[in-house]
């Protein structure tokens, strides 16, 4: 692989506080992007924000203003883990789909691409920029246009699930599977957009649980016990 996208989820990074950020997995991550970076692979980088919103949260919010607070959130998210990123010794750079000030600079796939050639973790923060999108769309979107090999999803589960984990102690976890499974039995990896813009661009996906050990380094390697979303 030359170069990959990794989502990682706002809720992770908040570790067991649950919002916010918890600055050790921060660290670990970054430590870990930068052992993958050092291994020759491009990384681009996408952030969810559901440390600090998730969805609409209340009906006297219209849902286009709550979509834009979401919106919002990653960038902080962004702003936050690319200077973590910035102190273990990687090169950064952010990129939004709307004008942020001197806090990012406005995405194109040119700038993006040379930034990921001369070896910078780029972060894609601001969502699609448009509301009634997720980070899933945004991840599976940037993916394709910077011509990733592979989406790597890093959540709180390790892998897909026939059913919740959480709720289903019999779940089964599947090692591999095709993402038009993961579409006809609304398995919830993704949303539905990004996973039939994953379907149509054949872009593969790892889905692994970050909190595993190197979990990120061993993604890359083709390592992780998590599951492989086929195209």
């Amino acid at each position: 692989m030359k170069r990959v996208l990794l989502k990682l989820s706002g809720e992770a990074l908040a570790g067991e506080k649950h919002t916010g950020f918890d600055e050790a997995t921060c660290i670990q991550v970054a430590k870990q992007v930068k052992a993958v970076m050092e291994e020759g692979i491009q990384t681009g980088i996408v952030i969810g924000g559901g440390n600090f919103w998730r969805g609409r949260t209340s009906e006297n919010i219209d849902r286009a203003k709550s979509d834009q607070i979401g919106m919002l959130a990653t960038v902080m998210n962004c702003i936050y883990v690319s200077e973590i990123f910035r102190s273990v010794g990687i090169r950064t750079k952010i990129f939004t789909p709307f004008m942020c000030g001197p806090m990012a600079e406005l995405f194109t796939k040119d700038a993006a691409l040379e930034c990921l050639e001369r070896g910078m973790a780029v972060f894609f923060a601001g969502g699609t920029g448009h509301p009634y999108f997720s980070t899933d769309t945004t991840t599976t979107l940037r993916a394709i246009e910077i011509e990733a090999d592979m989406i790597l999803l890093a959540k709180a589960v390790d892998g897909v699930y026939d059913s919740d984990p959480k709720l289903n102690p019999k779940a089964k976890k599947y090692g591999e599977l095709s993402i038009q499974s993961v579409i006809d039995q609304k398995l919830g990896v993704m949303d539905l957009t990004a996973s039939i813009m994953c379907m149509e661009n054949r872009m593969p996906m790892l889905v692994f649980g970050l909190n595993g050990e190197d979990s990120i380094i061993r993604a890359v390697r083709g390592e992780a016990a998590g599951t492989k979303v086929t195209v």
